[in-house]
């Protein structure tokens, strides 16, 4: 499906990629630390409010 150049760059690509995207929370803990600490309770929130919604629709039978 794929020739052999599109593998050996997709592959390549998505090792660099991932690398870089490493690097840059690495880079930039600190400041996650400092600016988005209470952003763990937002998203348990917001996944707890779509299950809430999929569990009444899955009991209404909807």
């Amino acid at each position: 499906m794929f020739s052999q150049g599109q593998l050996t760059f997709g592959i390549i690509f998505a090792i660099v990629f991932s690398g870089t995207i490493i690097y840059a929370y690495r880079k930039d803990f600190n400041l996650h630390q400092k600016y988005y600490k209470g952003s763990l309770w937002v998203l348990l929130v917001f996944i707890g409010f779509i299950t809430g919604i999929a569990a009444i629709k899955f009991l209404l039978g909807y």
